[in-house]
């Protein structure tokens, strides 16, 4: 069985008790915080079972590995890993939605992707094993829970997983600063899979050779680039807009 993990912040924790309740331990709170959103986060732990232990911000800071806990931590179990993901493509409905980061290393940029992945409808979001950020505490706090409701697998041969998405017909999609068309001028209503490397280094050369296509998205201003969860926004809602 997997060691118990520690989630903080009320979006990571509040997911949590509305997804898989029974899989926490115990509740960590501020007591000192009495304000309506402490009030209303403790109302749904009591409703739900959890069992709630009062800790000073000191606590909270040590359990949590940083000062961002809102007032507010939870031990839980590893919930099990959602299949694997050719499990996971065999059970889409309609055509998949994939988000594919190459190099993205930073944990609070993996966070945020993996939150605009949720809020876009994304299926997965596929990682390298190597040169990439595991999901840890920081991941999940700044996902605000979407490191619990999206999958997120870390692959040994990103090329070759690439390669076998190819194989079930989903378009492969590489966004890159060069490239010919925008992401607005590209048919992503069929079968997706966005790749997108690390902010100033772009996607490594062998991923690049592997997409189908390139596309760009426009830039008017100074800065030649955006940070990696704004661009992953970009291209996934573009992919929901011309869906919906």
């Amino acid at each position: 069985m997997s060691s118990p993990k520690v989630l903080f912040g009320f979006h990571a924790v509040g997911v949590r008790l509305k997804t898989a309740p029974r899989s926490i331990i115990e509740i960590y709170a501020d007591p000192t915080r009495k304000d309506a959103r402490m009030r209303q986060f403790l109302e749904r732990a009591h409703e739900a079972g959890a069992r709630v232990i009062d800790a000073d911000g000191m606590r909270l800071a040590k359990l949590a590995g940083s000062h961002g806990h809102q007032g507010v931590a939870a031990r839980v179990e590893a919930l099990p890993a959602a299949h694997s993901l050719d499990d996971l493509l065999d059970q889409v409905q309609g055509p998949p939605l994939l988000l594919v980061l190459d190099g993205v290393t930073d944990p609070h940029n993996l966070g945020a992707c993996l939150r605009v992945a949720d809020g876009a409808g994304a299926h997965a979001v596929i990682a390298p094993k190597d040169h990439a950020a595991g999901i840890n505490a920081t991941v999940a706090k700044v996902a605000s829970g979407a490191a619990e409701t999206v999958p997120y697998f870390m692959v040994t041969n990103l090329a070759r997983t690439l390669g076998e998405l190819k194989e079930r017909s989903i378009w492969c999609i590489g966004t890159s600063d060069d490239a010919p068309k925008t992401v607005y001028q590209t048919d992503l209503k069929g079968p997706v899979a966005l790749v997108l490397g690390a902010e100033g280094v772009g996607m490594r050369q062998l991923t690049r050779k592997t997409c189908d296509e390139l596309v760009g998205i426009p830039m008017r201003g100074a800065v030649e680039s955006l940070n990696v969860s704004v661009a992953s926004g970009v291209c996934l809602y573009e992919a929901l807009r011309q869906r919906s």
